[in-house]
């Protein structure tokens, strides 16, 4: 099985560092990070990502900032995103479908497994 590509961009450094120990352990994904939201296009054109996993809220460049530019790209305008934000709650509805424009939100705090099933749905 020929291992997915994560491009993880988020501005807590613990976090993604986390995140991609996690998910490189189940043998399936190979991970790449970024903590600041103004080198996220960078990153992607370099990576060439399969999903992109995308925090809201960073000091530098909102999530919603960053997809536009993926957006305006035509290498990148085709690549899945999972907005990973704080301002959801757990239990409010049906995260992947409740997102504006068809985008999958999940809560944070979020376990390895729920993102690990979120990641498997958008790539299936």
């Amino acid at each position: 099985m020929e291992m997915k590509k994560i491009l993880l961009v988020d501005d807590e450094e613990g976090l993604t560092r986390l995140m991609k120990l996690n998910l490189e352990q189940t043998g399936k994904f190979t991970v790449r990070t970024e903590n600041r939201g103004t080198h996220a296009l960078a990153a992607a054109k370099a990576f060439r990502p399969d999903l992109v996993i995308l925090d809201v809220i960073m000091p530098d460049m909102e999530g919603s900032d960053v997809m536009r530019q993926f957006k305006q790209d035509p290498s990148l305008m085709h690549v899945p995103v999972i907005f990973l934000t704080a301002t959801v709650m757990k239990g409010e509805g049906n995260l992947a479908s409740s997102g504006a424009g068809g985008y999958t939100f999940v809560p944070k705090p979020v376990t390895a497994a729920e993102l690990i099933a979120e990641i498997e749905q958008k790539l299936a």
